[in-house]
């Protein structure tokens, strides 16, 4: 799948891999073809594919969860292009050897345009969020979902959730498009209302799946 962002300048190459269907992302400039690969999960000729006729100049990951990262070692390999990602804590006690430690306002260049770099914890320590300049779209890694936050597995990684989809997402343009590492993208605006009325609510000591209408 390649969406246009016209306003953004930037074309995003979408392809579902592996067994957990993760969404392994490519951000190409449209005037240079500089691209970056997010989340090399799985299938490491079919990302090939989806590079067709760019000039990679990055390997980006949103998180550490080894269906992310699953085809990360060959992808290294094949692109030799350096590794940015979160110094973590990593998920799954990762080790990770990036080439660039990426932090909460941080900038990354593809061609022509910026990519703001937002700390987004809760699912993981190590959760980044990729914005477009202009707020146009947004890849989330496992941050949020058309239907709810990305699964917590404590209590204390379930309220920092809460902070983060109060403090970080909501302060986004409603017209933000965000793209998960899991599902079908989604505007920010139409779910900021369920995301308001899930953060009015009180949880409890709940961790786990959660979902806007709980």
């Amino acid at each position: 799948m390649i969406e246009n962002h016209q306003k953004s300048g930037l074309k995003i190459l979408r392809k579902q891999v592996g067994p957990w269907g993760l969404n392994a992302y490519v951000l190409v400039c449209s005037k240079t073809r500089k691209s970056v690969l997010v989340d090399p999960g799985a299938e490491p000729d079919v990302l090939d594919k989806l590079m067709a006729k760019t000039d990679p100049v990055a390997i980006i990951l949103t998180h550490t969860h080894s269906d992310h990262i699953g085809a990360l070692a060959e992808m290294r390999k094949r692109l030799k292009v350096p590794l940015m990602a979160h110094s973590g804590p990593h998920a799954d006690i990762v080790n990770l050897d990036a080439d660039r430690w990426l932090a909460h306002g941080d900038r990354v260049t593809v061609g022509n345009h910026q990519i703001d770099v937002y700390h987004t914890p809760g699912h993981t320590p190590d959760q980044i969020c990729l914005m477009n300049e202009g707020h146009h779209f947004a890849v989330v890694g496992d941050t949020i979902f058309e239907g709810g936050p990305g699964r917590s597995w404590s209590i204390k990684g379930f309220q920092v959730t809460l902070k983060t989809l109060r403090h970080i997402v909501l302060s986004w343009s409603d017209k933000t498009v965000c793209y998960p590492g899991h599902g079908p993208s989604f505007c920010l605006g139409d779910k900021r209302k369920a995301i308001e009325a899930f953060l009015n609510k009180d949880h409890g000591s709940f961790f786990g799946d959660a979902t806007w209408d709980m």
